[in-house]
């Protein structure tokens, strides 16, 4: 019988080169070499440092979610500041509004007064300015009538007028006095 040799085969038809001390192969001495490498590291205190920085990282992460609250909640403050400003804006001009209405309504009913006074007014005035000029056409007619009648009574008493009827006129005149 043919005693096993240190020999292996790979596939593809190459051999391997053989083991040194039939223990270290190039699989074991990759994963010394990776197992120094971390030991390195760890002895140079490359995870803590990363930690640190990573702590660090995380600390201005939270600052920074720290000051978008306190923004947030600046801003929630004055967006509800504003939306009660826009509140009481719409409150003042409805009440403006209201105002408005009730002055235009209280000027109107102020110059419809002005105008039934003014209309009573004239009206007077009209109606003092007729009965003026009536009593003016009155006394107007009555001294033209005064006239006529002088000028007829003198025509007749000039037609019908004697010494004797002038007498018996005097006479009646003076008893009528007694």
């Amino acid at each position: 019988m043919a005693e096993p040799t240190a020999h292996t085969e790979v596939p593809g038809g190459h051999e391997a080169p053989p083991a040194a001390f039939g223990v270290v192969t190039a699989p074991v001495v990759v994963a010394l070499a990776v197992f120094l490498v971390i030991l390195f590291l760890i002895w140079k205190k490359v995870p803590a440092a990363i930690g640190r920085s990573l702590d660090k990282k995380i600390a201005a992460i939270r600052e920074q979610l720290n000051e978008a609250e306190s923004i947030r909640k600046d801003a929630e403050a004055l967006k509800a500041e504003y939306e009660a400003k826009a509140v009481a804006a719409d409150k003042e001009a409805a009440a403006m509004v209201e105002r408005a209405k009730h002055e235009a309504e209280a000027i109107v009913a102020k110059a419809a007064e002005d105008a039934e006074a003014l209309i009573e007014r004239r009206k007077a005035m009209a109606e003092a300015k007729i009965a003026a000029e009536e009593r003016a056409a009155i006394d107007e007619l009555r001294a033209t009538t005064a006239r006529a009648a002088t000028a007829a009574a003198a025509k007749l008493i000039a037609e019908r007028g004697d010494a004797g009827s002038d007498k018996k006129l005097v006479d009646q005149a003076i008893s009528s006095l007694k």
